[in-house]
């Protein structure tokens, strides 16, 4: 792993090599631990300005070298929401401004092409708890707790957990998460399908993070990217037209796939190696 780097000690970014794809996930790291990571108008700024060279960089990788975000949070919690002794602007938050959404970490986060795995532990409240949702995969340990506290302080959501959470557990489970503003910990969150994977005891899910992301880059990059994006087009639309979406996308791949002479050379040269792992 190597050394952060960052603008300010706030928000910290690294890269992690991974040993069995060979490519490297980038690693972001809200650094307020003794603050549980509450995020002010600083941290928002800076964490939308690193997610903006992620997408810009992501965009550049020609040889699908970065295989994987991963989102965390340094010491017990992820992140506890917005610290109310500076809290970001809720307007421009709220805003679909152009100027705006360049300081809209969650925005932001939503333009990077190749998946960000949420490694989660701790308290993920409020604000936190939509930095959360705006992740592509979310693993926690069993210290993870999530709570939305809108309703409890008259508040409005702006960065998406009105209609992310619903997506994830339900309409129903989603009203009683937010209009009860009760705590839910790691095992109802997994049971929910809010946690996609809990972590044992003695392992932490920055650990299992990197694991998924080497298995996510010994895929094909390309292909990644694409199916991320037509999984997200497709989910927030109707059925019929997320196939056609799908139809889109299989058209396009495969006029190219067709084209390169490659794919399919390196599907049955995979298909026939005796030497390679089974299920």
């Amino acid at each position: 792993m190597s050394a952060p780097t960052a603008t300010a000690s706030v928000v910290l970014r690294s890269e992690v090599d991974l040993p069995e794809s060979g490519k490297r996930a980038i690693l972001i790291s809200l650094n307020r631990p003794d603050r549980l990571n509450c995020f002010n108008t600083e941290v928002c700024i800076l964490l939308a300005r690193i997610f903006r060279d992620v997408v810009d960089e992501v965009s550049n990788d020609e040889d699908g070298d970065v295989a994987a975000g991963i989102f965390t949070g340094n010491g017990p919690s992820f992140c506890a929401g917005a610290d109310l002794s500076g809290p970001p602007d809720p307007l421009a938050q709220s805003s679909d401004l152009p100027h705006h959404l360049d300081n809209n970490p969650v925005h932001q986060m939503g333009r990077v092409g190749v998946p960000i795995i949420g490694a989660l532990k701790g308290h993920c409240i409020t604000g936190g708890f939509e930095l959360a949702l705006a992740c592509d995969v979310l693993i926690g340990d069993g210290t993870t707790k999530f709570r939305d506290t809108h309703v409890k302080f008259g508040l409005a959501p702006c960065w998406g957990l009105s209609q992310k959470l619903q997506r994830r557990v339900g309409p129903g489970r989603a009203k009683i998460i937010s209009f009860t503003a009760r705590p839910i910990d790691a095992m109802v969150a997994e049971r929910w399908g809010l946690l996609d994977e809990v972590v044992p005891e003695g392992k932490s899910s920055v650990m299992r993070a990197v694991e998924l992301a080497d298995l996510i880059g010994m895929n094909d990059a390309t292909m990644v990217k694409r199916y991320k994006r037509v999984i997200e087009e497709g989910g927030a639309t109707d059925l019929e037209t997320g196939l056609r979406r799908e139809r889109g996308l299989g058209i396009a791949h495969y006029l190219q796939a067709v084209g390169d002479g490659m794919t399919f050379e390196r599907a049955k040269d995979y298909i026939t190696d005796d030497s390679r792992p089974r299920m």
